[in-house]
């Protein structure tokens, strides 16, 4: 028996996904415990720790191994953890056999830097979903400052359109209702490729070749990276979900010149218009860091007055988190405190977006994909119960909020 433990982001759940497949053709009667990790924070490294500790006591025979980004960066780390049997690393964990016969050796890390393709692995399926992920690209050719998640996925590579349409039109012949397209950086997707086909062609070519794929979802996208062939996606082809979710980090130009973005306060301004012009009723979301190193006062505010500027309501707010070896661990911090509190500030602020937006929903239709008996997410990935069998998608007329979740009769 196998069970997978998973940390992150939506390509490590995609992960798991091809590892469960590749477990169950290795599983020989030895119960293991796959820990897929994240090391984004050095809180997701600690709640990883966590886990792994808690499942050697749950199950003490079994054979704990451990992989993901934190795994790739610091295996001495984990493997000096004594419930630990074998540290995999990124590439290695992907391997058909890794799981058929496993090395005798503790730790079994590649080189990811010296990684060129992706193999743009089958999922024949994923448990417990109505909703599918597909990686097509891996890796990231950036160095954003804070950032260690190129050490631990290697350079930009892309999975070949065709790979993708073939995967996509698989899931949907198995009746999964949505496929959301994943990986580390997917709007620098193509550049490796032969005639660099960029994001939107991919889109493109998949809401063409798999009419019967009711509904198309883009994971995280630099905002400086969105091509015409995506924005012309987005006016025409109702498919693909009305949700985008921007890596903007800050709201000051100054942080984000030291936190080697390549886009500007206004980029944001400008591609929020851009898209609400283009389809009127989307939902924009972004991950941003509060506290980074040199933020004061009014840098912070900046980045307050953009949640409202760029209409954002989806926030992903991570506390700044100094990760070793990069160029913002060497700079000058704020006091954990002010970090606390500006993040707590920036969380409220995103709630405040999301309980307006949240209003503004009742007495509208909306299209929501059942992932549970009663309780799915609408085309702006908002939470909605409503009565129905998981996997389906049905519509509904929004009469309420309760609670943050949209309640909805079907129409």
């Amino acid at each position: 028996m196998t069970r997978i433990l998973t940390f992150g982001c939506r390509l490590n759940a995609y992960e798991s996904e091809v590892m469960r497949e590749h477990a169950k053709a290795a599983e020989d009667g030895v119960e293991t415990i796959i820990v897929n990790t994240c090391a984004v924070t050095a809180e997701a490294e600690r709640q990883a720790r966590q886990a792994i500790r808690k499942a050697r006591r749950a199950h003490p025979e079994a054979r704990i191994v451990v992989t993901g980004c934190a795994a790739q960066i610091r295996p001495e780390t984990f493997a000096a953890m004594p419930e630990v049997d074998q540290v995999l690393g990124n590439a290695d964990k992907m391997a058909a056999d890794a799981f058929i016969a496993p090395a005798p050796e503790r730790i079994v890390v590649s080189d990811i830097m010296q990684v060129r393709e992706t193999a743009g692995h089958l999922v024949s399926g994923f448990e417990a979903r109505a909703r599918a992920f597909v990686e097509v690209q891996q890796g990231c050719d950036h160095r954003c400052t804070f950032c260690v998640i190129p050490f631990g996925r290697g350079p930009n590579r892309s999975v070949p359109m065709g790979r993708v349409v073939e995967q996509i039109r698989d899931l949907a012949a198995q009746g999964f209702a949505e496929v959301v397209l994943t990986g580390v950086d997917i709007a620098s997707y193509g550049g490796d490729l032969p005639g660099r086909p960029r994001l939107g062609q991919l889109v493109r070519k998949i809401l063409a070749l798999v009419p019967d794929l009711p509904r198309l979802r883009l994971s995280s996208l630099d905002p400086v990276e969105l091509d015409a062939d995506l924005l012309a996606a987005v006016a025409e082809d109702d498919r693909l979900m009305p949700h985008f979710h921007l890596s903007v980090q800050a709201g000051d130009d100054l942080i984000l010149k030291r936190m080697k973005r390549r886009h500007s306060r206004a980029d944001v301004l400008r591609l929020a218009q851009r898209l609400r012009d283009l389809r009127g009723d989307v939902a924009l979301g972004a991950d941003f860091i509060a506290g980074f190193p040199t933020e004061d006062d009014a840098m912070f505010r900046r980045t307050l007055d953009l949640v409202d500027e760029a209409g954002l309501t989806h926030l992903h707010v991570f506390p700044f988190s100094p990760r070793p070896g990069t160029p913002a661990a060497r700079l000058k911090r704020v006091p954990g405190d002010v970090v606390k509190e500006r993040a707590a500030a920036l969380r409220a602020r995103g709630e405040t977006a999301m309980a307006a937006f949240l209003a503004a929903r009742i007495g509208r239709p909306a299209r929501v994909l059942l992932e549970d008996d009663g309780r799915g997410f609408c085309e702006h990935y908002l939470p909605v119960r409503v009565a129905g069998e998981a996997g389906r998608v049905v519509t509904v007329r929004i009469k309420a909020v309760e609670g943050g979740v949209l309640v909805a009769d079907a129409i």
